[in-house]
């Protein structure tokens, strides 16, 4: 009896052994790929018209970077005259591996918006980390924003990139550029909400989808990512290589007056703006705190080096920044993993300080 136990035993761990050895199949269409990456991107740019996205195999062309020194972040956080107090300190609130962190927006509840590219996910996150999935099957979503009549606007990264709205109505804003789909044109990058119902976003260069859908492409942009409007919506700042860019912003949505608002720490990533105007972007290490005026008031770095990606404003009062880190070597000290496991292509954590400033009202993000 007991040979016939430890036979079958072993024939258990057998079993077990070889289905651990057997290759996962590799994902080559659908949900949590982004159009470039899925089988079907080859034949639909076939079809583009007016529109050639850039050939992947290409050599890349550098992205812009302030001249000068060699920048080295800061050890700890300086103080900055009523925005933040010398040694605060980040808390990490949530993590999780993959590309599972992007394009944040904060709630008046406290919570906090995240969208996951490799779930096709929308989780609301508490201030004390729980998750709760919200918004599911977004093909590939990777930033969301809310503008102030609350209606939710995503960036769909999947094959057949589109411009979603998630609330009140689930729907397609838009799809196409000058008639191509938006696979023939880049790829969807971040956006920011007008209360017209329209949406600005980033695909390389800079677009505005009217309430219509109809699709522009204003001014003269090259390495655009972070977007985010002023809090009376007279003004929009973009990201644009080494340089925070602004335009006015005309009634009927279009933009005009492009300038350079001011130069970045690094290549510029997400946005956000506080009750005083002040623009904060997150550039590699530290986010940049810029004056109304276009001055660099000071810089806060995130914990270990890592690159921050998003940030918001959020939690009672609004006097919480939220930030998304990003880390390759994921640290995984809370799940009891050793802190330098790796998980996935990338790791994304999302992390919380309290400041002396805080985010405007009227507007979630």
């Amino acid at each position: 009896m007991r040979s016939t136990l430890i036979a079958v035993t072993l024939s258990i761990f057998g079993v077990t052994a070889a289905l651990a050895q057997t290759p996962v199949a590799k994902k080559t269409e659908g949900q949590g790929l982004k159009a470039q990456e899925d089988s079907r991107y080859p034949t639909e740019i076939m079809s583009c018209q007016r529109s050639h996205p850039p050939d992947p195999n290409a050599p890349r062309r550098p992205r812009p970077r302030p001249t000068g020194p060699t920048y080295q972040p800061p050890a700890s956080v300086a103080a900055i005259d009523g925005i933040v107090k010398a040694g605060a300190h980040w808390r990490q609130v949530w993590t999780e591996s993959g590309n599972n962190a992007d394009g944040i927006v904060g709630l008046p509840d406290g919570n906090v918006l995240v969208a996951q590219q490799d779930n096709s996910d929308v989780l609301s996150i508490d201030p004390k980390g729980h998750a709760k999935k919200v918004y599911s099957d977004t093909n590939t979503g990777g930033a969301v924003s809310i503008n102030k009549k609350g209606q939710v606007f995503i960036v769909e990264r999947g094959y057949m990139q589109s411009i979603q709205e998630l609330a009140p109505e689930h729907t397609v804003l838009a799809d196409k550029y000058q008639g191509d789909s938006f696979d023939c044109v880049g790829g969807l990058n971040d956006l920011s909400a007008a209360s017209n119902g329209g949406v600005y976003f980033t695909m390389g260069k800079l677009y505005y989808a009217a309430p219509d859908g109809t699709v522009t492409q204003p001014g003269n942009t090259t390495f655009t990512n972070g977007i985010i409007l002023s809090a009376d919506e007279k003004t929009l700042y973009v990201t644009n290589g080494g340089n925070l860019d602004a335009f006015d912003v005309q009634p009927d949505g279009s933009l005009t007056n492009q300038r350079v608002f001011a130069k970045l720490t690094s290549g510029g990533d997400g946005s956000t703006i506080d009750s005083e105007g002040r623009v904060y972007v997150t550039s590699g290490s530290v986010i940049d705190v810029i004056s109304p005026q276009g001055q660099l008031l000071g810089v806060i770095p995130v914990p270990k080096g890592d690159a921050a990606i998003s940030v918001a404003f959020g939690g009672p009062g609004k006097h919480t920044l939220y930030c998304v880190a990003l880390n390759k070597k994921f640290h995984h000290g809370s799940l009891g993993l050793p802190s330098d496991t790796v998980q996935g292509g990338q790791g994304g954590e999302l992390i919380a300080m309290r400041l002396e400033s805080r985010g405007y009202a009227g507007r979630d993000k």
